[in-house]
């Protein structure tokens, strides 16, 4: 069984006001600061992930780093995070990994949430800015396979007012 977890990247402002390309579109101080709270959390729980493995976009890259420098966990690129997943891709983005045991995907929506509906069979899971979750699968994946292990939202971890 695979822990497979999709981490969709934080907040990265207003795509409508970033005048540069897409591909190069940063993290806002808002999803900087929610990758750096996720990872302090997931410091504290009993998780150790394999590897990251993330979409090249820099919004994606920097959530993946910040929350993988608390694990000390290494980070690796894969283009093909970069939108258009299916779970066949998944599938071969894990295999061309190695098979890791506990990968975390680092990407973007509208393909994480249509991905984790797909493999759960459940159309009521949002993947939200900076949300993570985990799925427990067996491989080759299949659609409707997969079990809700647990998810984490942003407003989870917001400081305390």
């Amino acid at each position: 069984m695979t822990e497979l977890h999709f981490l969709r990247h934080a907040d990265a402002g207003d795509p409508l006001a970033w005048t540069a390309p897409d591909a190069r579109r940063p993290l806002s101080s808002k999803g900087e600061k929610q990758a750096d709270r996720l990872g302090r959390f997931l410091v504290g729980t009993a998780f150790r992930p394999d590897v990251f493995l993330t979409s090249p976009k820099v919004r994606a890259a920097q959530t993946a780093e910040i929350v993988a420098r608390h694990l000390d966990c290494r980070v690796v690129v894969d283009e093909r995070l970069v939108g258009g997943l299916t779970i066949d891709a998944v599938e071969a983005i894990l295999v061309d990994a190695g098979d890791p045991a506990r990968p975390v995907l680092v990407g973007h929506d509208p393909d994480f949430t249509e991905l984790v509906e797909e493999l759960t069979g459940s159309p009521a899971l949002v993947m939200r800015k900076g949300a993570m979750v985990r799925l427990d699968a067996d491989r080759p994946l299949v659609a409707g396979s997969a079990q809700l292990a647990w998810l984490v939202p942003p407003e989870l971890l917001k400081p305390a007012r």
